[in-house]
């Protein structure tokens, strides 16, 4: 059962092959069993998860039906659970339980879906490695000595090790999509506004985004539509129509226009990853697509603008974390500077810290206009970049990331090697594109995604492509030994 896709469990609940209850008991048990040597898990919701199977089984017995009738998923841990820890993978919100549902987690649970828990993070979403969680590395389950990528490592070790077939995750520079290359999976980050941020824990408020990591597009496709909609609670949601995205993940990829960046093949990138891009676009060509080159040329700004306004908001976001309100509150303090200086310092991991203090001094009086300023222009010139790009094609494609998972603890004394390996990330969210990236093969046993990208509200034309080459390859259906 474990090995079943998203689309695969609907069928099978539908055609009464097993029950809800049944697969939540298995994949419950298969996390107890497996999870302890990758540490997705941040908490475990298997009372709610039964109670919720039990209903699902209820509704389909009463005639009801529904893709995510009784599927078994998980959420990332900044998604607001009611009663419920929601830790956002730190020390300072260690004993917060939510008061309320997160607008993803409400929509999920309306539409059936069975929590089985909270999936490991790092810390307030801040990393590449999911080395930064207070609850310890999360491990990549196709080498176990090297990262599952960040910032939703939790939820992408978890799917790839067939815990359960999907999960909810976000995005605020990459932090599906990296995770999702590297293991072996395929994820979307929205467009901005295309999925509620109400009741996720924010990080980077013009930057984050959640959506769904599955091993298909098709498990994607079903994930997105229970999470996407416009939400009056959320200021920066967008009344746009959702479509259906499974009914277009048949049509034809005939006179598809494909751009290739060149700027994305610079020196960077592994020469073996850049073989695997080609390939793939070999295998799209075969399907009737178009490709030429196309360029970006103020992508190589897009590492330092990003590496300021995220940290800026993260600042501003991350301020009512005072040890007053609530979260994390140190011993006996002396006076209320001694409670706001230790609480913040022993609540916050030496990464979150770090950002702090980088988006106080650029949005600091003295530096607002050098740096914050002068990044958000930078924003600007990128979003120009890809429009103008659309104009010619209807969809860019290239590397996820430039490299493969490294080891556990490689890059832990140098943040900026880690910084860099978003850089073909980084764009569609300063942009607020939407952006896919799906399997393509494996360098040194380990898995390599494809990203492709969008104009805005054009994820069913990515998930389109994805399913497409999906049906023609299988890099996908891999499964990491012993899993």
């Amino acid at each position: 059962m474990h090995q079943l896709t998203l689309a695969e469990i609907a069928r099978g609940l539908a055609d009464k092959k097993f029950s809800s209850e049944e697969l939540t008991k298995v994949l419950l048990a298969r996390i107890a069993q497996l999870d302890p040597q990758l540490n997705s898990f941040i908490s475990l919701t298997e009372d709610l998860a039964l109670q919720q199977a039990k209903a699902a089984d209820a509704r389909r017995a009463n005639g009801e039906s529904g893709a995510l009738l009784g599927a078994p998923i998980a959420h990332k841990d900044l998604f607001c659970t009611q009663g419920i820890r929601t830790s956002c993978g730190s020390k300072m919100l260690d004993n917060f339980k939510a008061p309320y549902d997160a607008t993803v987690v409400a929509k999920l649970a309306a539409a059936g879906a069975v929590t089985l828990g909270k999936t490991n993070m790092d810390e307030f979403a801040m990393g590449s490695a999911n080395e930064s969680s207070y609850y310890g590395p999360v491990k990549n389950p196709w080498n176990q000595e090297c990262v599952p990528g960040g910032s939703s490592g939790g939820s992408a070790a978890a799917v790839a090790a067939r815990l359960l077939p999907a999960a909810t995750a976000t995005d605020t520079g990459g932090s599906i999509r990296q995770p999702a290359a590297f293991t072996n999976l395929t994820g979307l980050k929205p467009t901005y506004g295309r999925v509620s941020r109400w009741g996720m824990i924010a990080y980077a408020s013009s930057l984050d985004q959640g959506g769904p990591l599955a091993r298909t597009a098709e498990d994607c496709a079903i994930l997105l539509q229970g999470m996407a909609g416009f939400d009056p609670q959320d200021s920066t949601s967008i009344d746009e129509p959702v479509p259906d995205y499974s009914a277009g993940l048949n049509g034809s990829l005939q006179g598809l226009r494909i751009g290739v960046p060149k700027e994305y093949f610079s020196a960077g990138l592994d020469p073996r990853i850049a073989d695997l891009v080609m390939a793939s676009v070999e295998e799209l060509k075969k399907l009737g697509a178009v490709v030429k080159e196309i360029s970006l040329p103020n992508m190589q700004h897009a590492i330092p603008a990003y590496y300021v306004i995220a940290p800026a908001e993260a600042s501003s976001n991350l301020s009512r974390f005072d040890g007053v309100r609530f979260g994390y509150r140190c011993e006996d303090p002396k006076n209320l500077e001694d409670l706001y200086k230790r609480s913040r310092g022993e609540g916050f991991g030496p990464e979150v810290q770090r950002r702090i203090m980088v988006g106080a001094y650029a949005l600091s009086a003295g530096y607002y206009d050098a740096y914050y300023l002068k990044a958000q222009k930078i924003r600007r010139l990128i979003k120009n970049d890809f429009m103008a790009a659309f104009n010619e094609v209807d969809i860019i494609l290239g590397p996820t990331t430039p490299n493969p998972a490294w080891k556990l603890g490689a890059k832990n004394n140098d943040p900026v090697s880690e910084y860099l390996e978003d850089v073909y990330t980084i764009t569609a969210n300063l942009a607020g594109l939407p952006g896919l990236s799906m399997p393509a093969g494996f360098v040194d046993g380990l898995p390599v995604g494809v990203q492709l990208l969008a104009p805005y509200f054009q994820e069913g034309r990515l998930l389109n492509v994805a399913h497409q080459y999906q049906l023609n390859t299988d890099w996908h259906t891999r499964t990491p030994t012993g899993f």
